[in-house]
């Protein structure tokens, strides 16, 4: 007796093939043998229940072979029986290339791979396809009720012969879920590194005011050292963790000094860390939480220093250190994500990117569709590129500008489904070229959805005159200078956000003057019939305000 896949595989023409190479003789074995090897054994189908695909190859009428990537849900190829598969035949690209190949010619072969072991099953059989309406039982029996698939027909094999095959030449390959196991014992023993961190932390004393600690290098006076305690709110954080992410780009890593699960957010959340400024006292800078929301136990944050900008992300760089104590409001989201399966275009610019990162984590994991664009001057200064790019594959679009790349906002935005939302996070010229292109191509405006990091003074921005009303005094704006910044220098509390005109923290009355609002926050009520002008952002068409301040 033969085995059953040599009578099917060993053709005439492999047999003379073997022969010549000298290999013939190695098999020739495999036509007198006692098992045939047509039914499948209790290890086939252990191996094949764990199978979440395989490749599958069919005939077509031509006589050319068609080769195509079956996926499910671990399982979704049952053993039937020991001599017949099934699998339901979810809905794809509409090409039915393998349907009708199967209708005409039912012959198929299958690989079932197991890359982590190193591990592949080949199968052959005759194909069959099975309709609901002819047996809705075996559908029904096929059907996974926790994969959102639509499920077009059945495919029933008749197995005909099977055969392991060795090792050679297989890269191992793993799964996030097999990576997870395997790193089980490593993540633990971090986290009780890092818990010891903390502790330990917590036992250093606070470093004093030293010009070698903590020093601002721009400043013209230091600030408290690395380790000493800073704000006021009601949310206890500790620095766990620096990391260099480009040469002006540092991830920070904030976890609560005893070890609590932190504050549940959603992706788009931002929190306000307090720091402490040479010569104008604490203030907060706001950043979005750029890790996977759905961590509890720790947040991290990105920030990119800017030397020309208003000190905040230099005082950071410069004075955080691990065990930084800060205490915190509780994290806001004025940028939340849809909790519906819409699909999502996300695009962003520079360091626009944090909001957008989460945003495409929490996307993922929920499985909803989604197209990430990430646009920046150079690869090297695109904080997070390589991540996600092994993160997100295919769902990846880089635009980086050393390397000739551009990022088509128009082209972008005719792309995507019908239905998506767009998110947008980084320079306001990247914001308006969104929002123009959106424009020209009828997309409702409820479906765009955008976050500004920064804004520059205009070159045509002019000093001009701000009168405080509730204190008397008079301050002079440089044309280069925000309102907001003005008035902290002077030593004057005024309540501020995000900085970047989106929240509306610092909306403040206007008594008299032509403010000219550049902000996104407020509307168009709030401006005209509320006199509110956002500090941060906005300035004066006329030469001077007077503010209720």
């Amino acid at each position: 007796m033969a085995r059953a896949y040599s009578e099917i595989a060993f053709t005439p023409g492999v047999r003379a093939f073997q022969k010549r190479m000298g290999s013939r003789e190695n098999y020739a074995r495999l036509d007198h043998v006692d098992y045939r090897g047509d039914t499948l054994g209790p290890t086939e189908a252990e191996f094949i229940a764990a199978r979440d695909g395989f490749y599958q190859a069919s005939v077509g009428e031509n006589g050319w072979p068609y080769v195509q990537f079956r996926g499910g849900p671990a399982g979704f190829l049952r053993v039937l029986d020991q001599r017949t598969l099934g699998y339901a035949d979810f809905r794809g690209n509409v090409q039915y290339i393998s349907a009708g190949n199967i209708e005409a010619d039912g012959r198929v072969a299958l690989i079932l791979m197991d890359y982590a072991q190193r591990r592949r099953l080949k199968i052959w059989g005759r194909a069959r396809l099975v309709d609901e309406a002819d047996d809705a039982a075996l559908i029904a029996r096929l059907e996974d009720g926790n994969y959102r698939a639509r499920i077009e027909r059945a495919v029933l094999i008749s197995v005909e012969a099977f055969d392991w095959n060795c090792p050679r030449h297989i890269t191992p390959r793993f799964t996030e879920t097999e990576i997870g196991q395997r790193t089980q014992v490593l993540h633990a023993e971090i986290a009780q590194l890092q818990q010891e961190l903390v502790r330990v932390a917590r036992r250093v004393p606070l470093a004093p005011l030293a010009r070698d600690q903590g020093e601002v290098p721009d400043g013209g006076g230091t600030v408290p050292g690395a380790l000493a305690s800073v704000g006021s709110g009601s949310l206890a954080l500790i620095v766990t963790g620096i990391r260099q992410l480009t040469p002006r780009v540092r991830a920070y890593e904030l976890r609560s000094p005893d070890g609590a699960a932190l504050p549940k957010i959603g992706a788009g959340a931002h929190i306000d860390v307090p720091l402490h400024l040479p010569n104008r006292g604490e203030e907060t800078r706001r950043y979005s939480i750029s890790s996977n929301p759905a961590r509890r136990d720790a947040y991290e944050i990105a920030v990119l220093r800017e030397d020309a900008g208003s000190g905040g992300s230099v005082a950071i760089h410069a004075s955080w250190q691990i065990g930084r104590q800060l205490f915190c409001q509780p994290p806001g989201n004025d940028f939340a994500l849809h909790d519906d399966q819409r699909p999502a275009v996300l695009i962003a610019g520079g360091i626009g990117i944090t909001p957008i990162k989460a945003m495409a984590l929490q996307l993922q994991a929920r499985k909803t569709r989604f197209m990430l664009h990430y646009a920046g001057r150079s690869t090297r200064e695109m904080a997070y590129r390589d991540r996600l790019e092994r993160q997100f594959g295919a769902q990846l679009r880089i635009y980086a500008g050393d390397r000739g790349q551009r990022l088509d906002v128009p082209g972008v935005i005719a792309a995507a489904p019908a239905e998506a939302l767009f998110y947008v996070c980084g320079p306001v010229r990247l914001l308006d070229a969104v929002r123009d292109a959106a424009a020209t191509q009828c997309v409702a405006v409820e479906r765009l959805r955008c976050e500004r990091f920064h804004v520059s003074a205009r070159p045509d921005d002019l000093p001009i005159q701000v009168v405080l009303h509730g204190s008397g005094r008079t301050l002079e704006v440089a044309a280069q200078q925000s309102i907001l910044d003005a008035v902290h220098a002077a030593g004057i509390a005024a309540a501020a956000g995000c900085r970047s005109g989106s929240c509306g923290t610092c909306a403040v009355k206007v008594l008299a003057g032509i403010p000219d609002h550049r902000d996104s926050a407020l509307s168009d009520s709030e401006r005209e019939r509320a006199g509110l002008m956002c500090i941060c952002v906005s300035r004066a068409r006329s030469a001077a305000l007077t503010l209720d301040l």
